[in-house]
């Protein structure tokens, strides 16, 4: 159904005639997100204040069968908030309050336009932390890291947003408002309908409100930072490492291309002339960080580790761990187009999978540079590119292609933490199998059978 000004009308009635945006300028902004050469024309953009409003505009759209298209702050890097045609924008950054911080039963509560750092920030003041941290944490919000399920460099100790989910408000397909969890550490009652949710993109309802778990403030931190002339061998580290019976909070690698963009971006000393970095982060009881710190730089010494730095005190651990923290944003500055791409290994893979990565750009004559998640097998090869040349794109699409084909050959994932959305639903089938695929399906349409929440995302 085309949108009308009566359709906008009713609209100004629900969340105020400052909140609809109509006007093309204003409009703009909202009609893509971090992913690239992924964009669609957006007519009306709806700024709602809390979930009472969400509510009455999901209603109205229901009544008239017109889809809605829920973002936050617009860092996805899978397309999940892209318009689809004819569609309400509804924009949840004006929900940014943190409700209340429970510091004795370690739990934060909080509208879901929260900047996910200052969900940790207010966590902090309190001794507790909020573990899951991903790269965009200083501008994402917690209700887009909930819809996507996303991750972080300490995912490997201290898992994913998932893992710190304790309830959820959410505004379904129909409008109504359900509330699903709660603040009991446990709680079997029925289905775990919150965890449904988690991840869903937006598809199955509208996440307005969250229920997190906080954990203590580690009492200590050590970071180091190993290079090495082969990949293999930091591989190898991590291997050894997960071995000895040791959980890192972070584990994270650079390759030699994002190694050399970092080094032009942030100055921070890093050897130009290595194949791999690793940076390796410890945290807990002061005792147990000096131990754990002294074997994890044995092991890396013990596999030919070229070099490895200690930070002596925070700041310098700030600036290793800066290294790899910068990566994205430093290979963004190479190339008009930055693809960030998403998929994951069993960690005995990583090695396989960076090389086969290596080699595919060379085959397809393309600029890749690839870091992340070493300690739990998450790969970010990232494409510097230009769009405007359609050449070059299709040779980023044959490498992804084999780049897909080649991880699911090795038992991995096509994604890892971005999500599904528009960039990876035409292999989603492919890793499920057609039942899984299919009860996914079922899923979504016994929910929203109309298809009005975030159509074309996940599925076709």
């Amino acid at each position: 159904m085309p949108l009308t000004e009566s359709h906008f009308q009713e609209l100004r009635k629900i969340v105020g005639n400052e909140n609809v945006l109509t006007a093309r300028e204003d409009i703009i902004p909202y009609e893509f997100d971090g992913t690239a050469a992924l964009k669609h024309r957006a007519e009306v953009v709806i700024l709602p204040a809390n979930t009472q409003e969400v509510s009455a505009c999901v209603k109205f759209a229901a009544a008239h069968k017109i889809p809605v298209v829920t973002r936050g702050s617009g860092t996805g890097l899978s397309g999940g908030s892209v318009p689809s045609e004819g569609c309400l924008v509804l924009c949840l950054t004006r929900m940014d309050k943190i409700i209340s911080v429970d510091a004795a039963n370690l739990t934060l509560r909080a509208q879901c336009g929260v900047i996910t750092a200052n969900v940790d920030a207010a966590a902090n003041t309190h001794g507790l932390f909020y573990p899951p941290d991903p790269g965009s944490m200083k501008i994402s919000t917690i209700g887009g890291n909930v819809a996507e399920n996303s991750g972080g460099l300490r995912g490997l100790k201290y898992g994913v947003t998932r893992d710190y989910v304790m309830g959820l408000e959410v505004v379904m397909p129909d409008g109504q408002i359900a509330r699903l969890g709660n603040a009991c550490v446990k709680d079997v009652a029925g289905y775990s309908m919150k965890d449904l949710f988690i991840g869903s993109e937006g598809t199955l309802g509208i996440i307005t409100e969250v229920l997190l778990k906080l954990l203590p403030k580690p009492a200590a931190r050590r970071t180091m930072l190993a290079s090495y002339d082969r990949m293999e061998d930091a591989a190898n580290t991590v291997s050894a490492i997960i071995a000895a019976r040791i959980i890192p909070c972070t584990l994270e690698f650079l390759d030699r291309t994002t190694i050399g963009c970092v080094e032009d971006y942030a100055k921070i000393g890093l050897p130009r002339d290595c194949e791999a970095l690793l940076l390796m982060e410890t945290d807990g009881h002061p005792s147990a960080v000096e131990d754990e710190a002294a074997k994890m730089l044995e092991i890396a010494r013990a596999h030919r580790a070229r070099d490895v730095r200690v930070a002596s005190n925070d700041a310098e651990a700030l600036k290793l761990a800066s290294a790899r923290r910068s990566a994205f944003s430093a290979l963004a500055r190479v190339r008009p187009t930055t693809i960030l791409e998403d998929v994951t290994v069993p960690r005995d893979q990583l090695a396989t999978m960076v090389g086969f990565i290596a080699q595919v750009a060379k085959k397809h004559n393309l600029l890749v540079g690839t870091f992340g998640h070493m300690g739990d097998g998450n790969l970010h090869p990232t494409f510097l590119t230009d769009e405007r040349n359609a050449d070059e794109m299709h040779r980023v699409h044959l490498a992804l292609e084999e780049i897909v084909d080649k991880t699911l050959e090795l038992g991995g994932t096509i994604t890892g933490e971005h999500g599904i959305g528009l960039a990876k639903k035409q292999w989603l089938k492919r890793q499920l199998g057609e039942a899984s695929h299919g009860l996914m399906r079922r899923i979504k349409h016994s929910l929203d059978p109309h298809n009005l929440l975030n159509p074309g995302k996940i599925f076709d």
